[in-house]
């Protein structure tokens, strides 16, 4: 894979003088290339800061029947779901069971409110849940790190190609971050087909 790099800088002042520089990454990666602009601040940020600015800004609804069955959203490691529970019902009739491939929610002594296949599976070992303020939280832990899921669950709710698109390159920044703190992906760009933050270069770094 050929790789172009060219470089600028100029200054850019924010309460103080603070030179950026701007380097333009080309991946000449078949059948498009990869255009990346990314802003290198001189000063130095929290690495925290750097990742909340790529943490997602939405979340995504599940509908079933016409009723929203929870919210959703996720980062390079994880899947976070969000379900509100039904009132003056005690937390702890509520439960939750994560299979690698199955996840199911309801209240003891009821049918499941609900019991799906995953479209991926997840590291049960390292994903847990939640309640607070009548909220349950499920964190499914991804099992191939860097994944983009359409939909937590499979065959069921995907986003539209235009939103799974900018899931992919959240992600993508997501990876380019962690594997290099110095720099602030949060204000990059693209400019052709993102690629596969699972799988470019060679692949995912996983502990």
């Amino acid at each position: 894979m050929a790789v172009a790099v060219r470089m600028d800088s100029y200054g850019w002042k924010k309460k103080e003088d603070i030179w950026i520089e701007v380097l333009w990454v080309v991946f000449y990666n078949p059948p498009s290339p990869v255009v990346i602009k990314l802003t290198i601040h001189a000063s130095w940020f929290e690495l925290v800061t750097m990742a909340e600015k790529l943490a997602p800004e939405k979340r995504h609804d599940f509908f079933h029947g016409g009723q929203k069955v929870f919210e959703w959203d996720q980062t390079l490691e994880e899947v976070n779901i969000y379900i509100t529970l039904p009132p003056n019902v005690p937390t702890k009739l509520f439960h939750c069971k994560i299979q690698p491939k199955h996840v199911e929610v309801g209240i003891k002594g009821n049918p499941p409110y609900l019991n799906h296949d995953l479209s991926s599976p997840v590291k049960t070992d390292c994903s847990f849940w939640t309640i607070e303020d009548d909220i349950m939280h499920i964190t499914l832990q991804k099992r191939d790190k860097g994944q983009t899921w359409a939909s937590p669950i499979l065959g069921q709710g995907q986003l539209d190609p235009y939103a799974t698109d900018l899931e992919q390159k959240r992600l993508m920044l997501q990876r380019f971050q962690e594997e290099n703190p110095g720099f602030d992906f949060s204000q990059a760009q693209f400019s052709g087909n993102c690629p596969d933050p699972r799988t470019f270069m060679g692949g995912i770094r996983s502990d």
